[in-house]
């Protein structure tokens, strides 16, 4: 499920209104375009559902009772495929209703009886919750364990185990194995290798990466020949290949 959607350049704050009510919708228009929102307007379930999901907003303020489909389904075709805040509307209050909604996957509630304000706060509660949550995602610390089949690097105690042995590997030689299964599936040249421990108190030059790494595969049972984990790459370097058991 996509939600990485938006790459809004305008300043504004995009929402998508889908209610067959076209009064209504250009009441929330009207309310909403002078407070720095631009406002789009669907007036059937299918088309709404279509818009919502090939379209980048902020938001979606969706009716429940749409012709075409209703807004649980809306809900349930813009869920399968974007994770855009969703604000469901309508004219039902009966709790059985708003609590379907909410598990199917609207992030919140409001029976058309709601004050502009309220509509309002709960639009900038639904879009700062959802700026917040990629903001998060896109801080999310680099992986702490690096894992390859029965091979895995504990990068916070420094530690690698093969089939739940821990191998004793030189400070050196860690860190090189770190560095080709941070690449996995790139080709990694003993400069680039070098490079990558350029802020560490190793005395490494080119030929040495050939003796590590020679050390690597002994203690990881590599064979150069027909390799598991490292494979060589004459005249470019060194490559990491996914271990599968």
């Amino acid at each position: 499920m996509s939600s990485d959607k938006h790459a809004f350049t305008d300043g504004l704050t995009h929402v998508l209104v889908i209610d067959d009510d076209r009064k209504l919708c250009g009441l929330i228009r009207d309310y909403l375009e002078p407070l720095g929102y631009a406002v789009g307007m669907e007036h059937t379930g299918p088309e709404g559902a279509e818009r919502a999901i090939a379209e980048p907003w902020h938001a979606v303020i969706l009716d429940l009772m749409l012709p075409g489909c209703d807004g649980y389904e809306v809900l349930r075709r813009v869920r399968a495929k974007s994770a855009v805040p969703i604000l469901m509307l309508t004219a039902r209050g009966d709790e059985a209703d708003r609590i379907v909604g909410l598990e199917i996957g609207a992030d919140d509630y409001l029976p058309k009886t709601f004050s502009s304000r309220e509509l309002l706060a709960r639009l900038r509660a639904v879009t700062r919750r959802a700026s917040l949550t990629q903001t998060a995602v896109a801080v999310e610390p680099v992986a702490k364990e690096l894992i390859s089949g029965p091979l895995r690097l504990n990068l916070d105690v420094r530690v690698a185990t093969l089939e739940d042995r821990v191998l004793n590997l030189t400070p050196v030689e860690f860190d090189i194995l770190s560095a080709l299964m941070k690449s996995r599936g790139r080709i990694r040249s003993r400069e680039a290798l070098i490079e990558s421990l350029r802020d560490r108190e190793y005395e490494v030059f080119d030929r040495s990466i050939d003796v590590h790494i020679a050390a690597l595969r002994r203690k990881l049972r590599d064979d150069a020949h027909e390799p598991r984990f490292i494979r060589t790459v004459r005249s470019a370097g060194y490559l990491f290949i996914h271990a599968t058991g």
